[in-house]
């Protein structure tokens, strides 16, 4: 093989290595485990634990879940320089189902609420609920950009068997 040829056989690996390199394809959304701190755009999110509830409340006051309450505790921080709003997020199962989070925090301690404005170096703390079958999901999280120019990700929930330690009305008494 003479020089040339082996300069131009070179230079069109290189040339094809580059152009491998810019050819465009769409990310792939990001996936993290429950546990793990997940970070997308200024937001960083961690789902702590995950319980499951057949109903929630005090005897006085129960609340019966359609099918299962699934409490999320999580912390989400801003590393943003100004104030994000967080929406309802919302659940996906294996087969591509959404459920969006309950509205009513009504049982659930720590409660995040509806309106959830996370100030630049904040860090808040709380829970979430849903009320679903019992199965694993994947957690869709946002980083709080302006409609059409958010980005998603998501935190996969595996499936915990509790024992169900709900509250139940209290026994009669036989004395």
């Amino acid at each position: 093989m003479t020089v040339n040829a082996r300069i131009t056989s070179g230079c069109i690996l290189i040339l094809a290595g580059l152009l491998a390199g810019c050819t465009r394809s769409d990310p792939k959304p990001s996936e993290y485990p429950m546990g793990e701190k997940m970070t997308l755009g200024p937001l960083s999110y961690t789902v702590i634990d995950s319980t499951w509830h057949a109903q929630l409340g005090d005897s006085l006051r129960l609340r019966p879940a359609q099918q299962r309450f699934l409490i999320l505790s999580l912390a989400i921080t801003n590393g943003g320089g100004g104030d994000i709003s967080i929406p309802l997020l919302s659940l996906e199962d294996a087969s591509g189902q959404t459920y969006l989070e309950s509205d009513n925090g009504e049982g659930v301690a720590d409660w995040l609420g509806l309106f959830r404005n996370i100030s630049p170096a904040q860090t808040q703390k709380g829970q979430i609920l849903f009320d679903v079958p019992q199965t694993s999901y994947r957690l869709r999280v946002t980083d709080g950009g302006g409609p059409g120019a958010e980005k998603y990700g998501w935190i996969t929930i595996p499936l915990r068997i509790d024992a169900d330690l709900d509250v139940h009305a209290p026994a009669p008494d036989v004395t």
